[in-house]
């Protein structure tokens, strides 16, 4: 389910707020509102940092796995130098070896990839969490009754959407996040975000 189904879903509907209130601080008064929910995560200062902080641990997740790799390549290159001098069993049990211990790394290193898409995935999570009741208080002063998501819009006016004014206020109100507290248990499944959109 996206988010602006879900927290449509839990907001009262015939919110109004007074239309001069709502024109002075940039809300457009209209019953429908639209968002960019990805460009609202995205650029956002919560949004903008977990991305850097992702791309660094990933960028030292690839030069660990290069040395990792390099490692490898210069110990397998050994033990195939070494095997014209040594008795077959003797051998296979280095070779064996040293297969498992290659099976473990590359375990390893597959574990701290996910580790990093699932952060991601909690951190979106969190930061839709929070949005929520930003959300609902542009409902109220636009006398809005929904927010749809834009993409999946066929046709509206530019008037109606509301991206850039939520993330001025998320900004406002959470700042980068960073001392967003995380809910006890808090995983990928702990709140629904809208799916990433396709282009």
């Amino acid at each position: 389910m996206r988010l602006v189904t879900a927290v449509c879903a839990v907001l009262l509907l015939g919110w109004t707020a007074e239309p001069a209130q709502a024109q002075q601080i940039g809300v457009p008064n209209s019953a429908i509102l639209t968002i960019s929910s990805d460009r609202f995560y995205a650029d956002s200062a919560f949004g903008r940092r977990i991305a850097r902080e992702i791309e660094q641990d990933s960028l030292e997740l690839s030069a660990e796995n290069r040395q990792i790799e390099a490692e490898l390549t210069e110990e397998e290159h050994d033990l195939t130098e070494r095997r014209p001098v040594m008795e077959p069993d003797e051998f296979r049990k280095l070779a064996d070896a040293f297969d498992a211990k290659v099976q473990d790394i590359r375990s390893r290193q597959d574990a701290k990839a996910r580790a990093l898409s699932q952060r991601h995935d909690e951190a979106r999570g969190r930061f839709y969490e929070a949005a929520q009741p930003v959300l609902a208080r542009l409902m109220r002063e636009a006398g809005a009754g929904v927010i749809l998501e834009r993409s999946s819009v066929f046709l509206s006016a530019n008037a109606t959407d509301i991206t850039d004014v939520a993330i001025a206020r998320i900004d406002a109100a959470i700042g980068d996040g960073l001392e967003l507290a995380v809910p006890q248990g808090a995983g990928a499944d702990a709140v629904a975000p809208p799916p990433t959109q396709q282009d």
